[in-house]
């Protein structure tokens, strides 16, 4: 039981938020004064030591623990028979209705379902157009209290707060990030701005959505979930999975993963149909002795010194060690001559060609792995080039042109990878990547949101003979692709 009803006498305590963490005052609260002092048996001290509630020298040895920890801790001394006064709590209760509601998807609904039974706390693992924000939409009208949505780019958080003020009304909806401080009753924030800003959101939420929240491990990012209150937690992602093996930070964060469904799971019934088409080109003479000759140096360098480029943490030994000398300075030099090679070679730009003749008539992505990369081709075909350095309203014109049906290509590195609704987007081109299946699942996911009745193609161009080849098969290995 918590608040004011509680019969004089009950051990008290007060609990209270601080700056994205959580104090326990074990003294009386002010107003109780036929409150108990709230001593704590060993049980409850090992509880809540197992919530991270540590003594804090600098208030009096108080109880501090990381704001997260909020619920479970209304839970322990609620149960141990303690009257809690809830001094942390801010945010709001609400009264919520869809302007637009319709009838939810089957694997929506589900996820929905799951979502609520595992406590309205955990992660919902659905593909790039299988409408993962309306499931959130659902969680917030199912809850009925404030909510903050963090997303990673200050584009997707735009997008999210026309989502809501289109669901719930303009009115109620504001944004953090991207030079805007408006808070609301249900606020859109950048994964940087709500850690940035965590110490005085914590406590005005009582739900939080993590979208793409494969990116919430980070140590930075994580900051947003330790120091909010929200006992209610929806994180959505395609592809949970990291190669550092962080993910599993998401249990503690968020909730465990509580339903998933992949793209082969919803292929032609709510997900496009689509095929993958592999492409191989091989490097002109004078292409191939050129990347063979910087291979060498970079490869001889890193067996030189131990380094396995395919271990955890294997490039970032091999940066530093590049660093220290010559020599490495050489082979990172060559590291990066080969990696070009393979990239920009003629064969792959004269298969782009082809293609953009045979689907001239098709909404075209052309992915690449790097800028340079993009700027040739963009000043090569006369395609609008989309990258980092793409001002914010620039790159929504292009993005409007391009499903407006008035571009009939873009080409990319990283931009388009997550949080960029494509519906009519038909024909992907990744000339190169990264070897994580994640980016391959995100470019893949770009051309899937159903639109009219297309079949959507993703063709893959592979260099023999160089690293590209091992890469790919990396890469491949989701089920999306058998």
């Amino acid at each position: 039981m918590t608040g004011d009803t509680a019969p004089a006498g009950r051990p008290a305590i007060a609990l209270r938020f601080d700056r994205g963490t959580l104090v326990l005052d074990l003294r009386a609260p002010a107003g109780r004064e036929g409150a108990a002092a709230a001593p704590l048996s060993s049980e409850v001290g090992d509880a809540l030591a197992g919530l991270g509630f540590v003594p804090d020298a600098r208030i009096g040895d108080r109880l501090r623990a990381p704001a997260r920890a909020y619920r479970m801790a209304l839970v322990t001394l609620t149960r141990a028979g303690f009257e809690v006064r809830d001094e942390a709590r801010q945010y709001l209760a609400l009264t919520l209705t869809q302007a637009r509601a319709r009838e939810a998807y089957p694997h929506q609904q589900e996820a929905l379902d799951a979502w609520l039974a595992g406590g309205k706390r955990g992660v919902v693992v659905l593909p790039t157009g299988a409408g993962k924000s309306y499931v959130a939409e659902l969680a917030i009208l199912a809850v009925q209290r404030s909510t903050l949505v963090v997303a990673p780019t200050i584009d997707l958080t735009n997008q999210w707060a026309g989502i809501l003020a289109t669901a719930f009304g303009a009115d109620l909806v504001g944004v953090v990030g991207g030079g805007s401080f408006d808070v609301k009753p249900l606020t859109a924030a950048t994964y940087d701005s709500a850690h940035l800003h965590i110490e005085s959101l914590g406590a005005r939420f009582g739900l939080i959505v993590f979208d793409e929240c494969h990116h919430l491990p980070s140590a930075a990012y994580a900051l947003s979930a330790e120091g909010a209150i929200a006992p209610f937690r929806l994180g959505l992602t395609a592809t949970p999975e990291r190669t550092d093996g962080a993910d599993q930070r998401l249990v503690e964060l968020v909730g465990k993963t509580v339903y998933r469904r992949d793209i082969q799971d919803l292929r032609g019934l709510y997900l496009a149909s689509y095929r993958v088409v592999r492409r191989q080109v091989e490097l002109a003479p004078e292409e191939r002795t050129a990347y063979d000759d910087a291979r060498a140096t970079y490869r001889g360098f890193v067996e030189a010194h131990g380094v396995r480029m395919s271990a955890p943490g294997g490039w970032q030994q091999f940066l530093m060690l590049a660093s220290r000398s010559a020599e490495g300075r050489a082979a990172f030099a060559a590291w990066r001559a080969q990696r070009r090679i393979a990239l920009q070679s003629r064969a792959k730009l004269a298969v782009l060609e082809t293609l953009l003749v045979e689907h001239r008539d098709e909404p075209m992505l052309i992915f690449t792995a790097d800028t340079d990369t993009v700027y040739r081709i963009s000043r090569n075909y006369l395609i609008p080039a989309l990258t980092h350095e793409t001002p914010g309203p620039e790159r929504k014109r292009l993005i409007e042109a391009f499903n407006a049906g008035g571009l009939r290509a873009l080409v990319t590195a990283r931009v388009l990878n997550e949080g960029v609704d494509l519906p009519s987007a038909q024909v992907g081109v990744v000339l190169a990547g990264s070897a994580t299946v994640r980016e391959h699942v995100q470019r893949l996911g770009r051309l899937l949101r159903k639109h009219g009745d297309k079949e959507a193609i993703l063709y893959e161009v592979i260099t023999t003979g160089t690293g590209e080849e091992s890469v790919s098969e990396r890469r491949r290995e989701h089920g999306a692709y058998r």
